[in-house]
């Protein structure tokens, strides 16, 4: 298991995302795809198969799509090929046809409070908090107890109450939206986002947080609106990073 979870068995190969320069790429390339072919012609060395992991196959591009059809057209005898997808729906029909589909279900949040709480010890109002925001995955729940929560919570105050946001930053972080936990991300964000401007818009009074005020009744709208109308995260970010923009000029 040690190997595995550094990706370093001989038997086992994942594709995703690289980063380079400190900045993940936005899809994983052909060039990544055409390995499994080689990966493949070899014999398993210390288990009976040898597998593949492609996480997430939502981010292959066009060519790397192609070339994994390839694979999926012939299948090698001792390999397992799985494909982690977030939209499957994404995914060139295809390929989705020689695919068995194993589905995941989302963990109910008393669950995931009491993995949360077992796992890092916090309150058990803390370990709720969690796992309302992480949309049932566990890995998301985690990461929000384990300090994230508090790093958003900085975030988004940092841009209620700061100077003009920074565009990388902005970037950076929309582009955490993406995948299954992209979603908890989002929703922790937007959730912390809307209590800061409810708290400025408490904490100035006034003409001031009238305007503050205005603004948090339209963003608490927004995350249930954005899902409704299948909006881009990133989008939604930006117009409400707007919106806050504005209200900071005209105070």
């Amino acid at each position: 298991s040690r190997l595995v979870s550094a990706q370093s068995h001989p038997d086992l190969l994942v594709l995703e995302r690289l980063i380079e320069g400190g900045k993940q790429k936005k899809s994983i390339s052909v060039e990544q795809a055409r390995d499994l072919p080689e990966f493949f012609a070899k014999s398993p060395s210390q288990t009976r198969h040898r597998v593949a992991i492609i996480d997430a196959a939502d981010d292959l591009n066009v060519n790397a799509a192609n070339a994994l059809l390839k694979i999926l057209e012939e299948p090698p005898e001792s390999g397992v090929l799985f494909l982690v997808t977030h939209a499957p729906g994404r995914l060139l029909a295809t390929i989705r046809s020689r695919c068995r589909r194993l589905s995941f279900p989302v963990w109910p949040e008393h669950r995931l409070a009491e993995l949360v709480q077992r796992r890092t010890g916090v309150s058990p109002s803390e370990a709720d908090e969690a796992a309302r925001m992480a949309g049932g995955s566990p890995g998301a729940a985690l990461d929000l107890a384990s300090g994230a929560m508090s790093q958003t919570d900085r975030l988004a105050r940092s841009w209620v109450e700061g100077g003009a946001v920074d565009r990388a930053e902005q970037l950076a972080v929309a582009d955490g939206f993406r995948g299954a936990e992209g979603q908890a991300r989002f929703d922790a964000l937007m959730d912390r986002l809307i209590a800061a401007v409810k708290r400025r818009a408490v904490e100035t009074g006034g003409r001031e947080g009238a305007l503050w005020a205005e603004l948090w009744g339209r963003l608490a709208e927004l995350p249930d609106r954005a899902a409704g109308l299948n909006m881009d995260k990133g989008d939604v970010l930006a117009g409400a990073l707007a919106d806050i923009a504005r209200v900071k000029a005209s105070v």
